[in-house]
């Protein structure tokens, strides 16, 4: 069962011992607002997914992220947040892997439990996706004995 919160209230995510940052909920509005941001446009289309994935996190971290607890400058001063800190925060791989797991894929897990399973009209693997990108030509066969 889906359960909706109606409250709509912005909740607090800790992404590593001693950093947290307040984000909105993760809305179809938001989701929407950073598909269509200058800088995921700007993305050139041979881009790989990781340089996608890269830019659509820092877009959504800049929309979503209200207040942060534990991020400081290099004299140990706490700072608000703003555009530059936040996408300086996503450099950090702890970081923009506990936001991508945290926030992000949390919204995009909704998607994929629906009915609890992939369709499976005829087979184990019939409702699912190809993961493995199309090689670029054959490979050379084997030399024998």
């Amino acid at each position: 069962m889906l359960t909706l919160d109606l409250t709509n209230e912005p909740r607090w995510h800790d992404l590593t011992p001693g950093v947290r940052v307040q984000l909105r909920p993760l809305t179809t509005a938001l989701m929407v607002a950073t598909r269509s941001d200058p800088a995921v446009e700007v993305v050139p289309e041979d881009a790989s997914d990781e340089e996608r994935a890269v830019a659509f996190a820092k877009a959504l971290a800049r929309r979503a992220v209200l207040a942060w607890e534990g991020i400081g400058d290099a004299d140990g001063n706490a700072f608000d947040p703003s555009p530059e800190a936040i996408d300086a925060l996503l450099d950090v791989w702890p970081i923009f892997e506990a936001f991508q797991l945290t926030y992000v894929s949390k919204g995009l897990l909704l998607e994929q439990e629906k009915n609890v399973s992939a369709p499976l009209p005829s087979g184990p693997s019939a409702g699912a996706t190809d993961t493995a990108k199309l090689a670029r030509k054959r490979a050379k066969t084997a030399r024998q004995g």
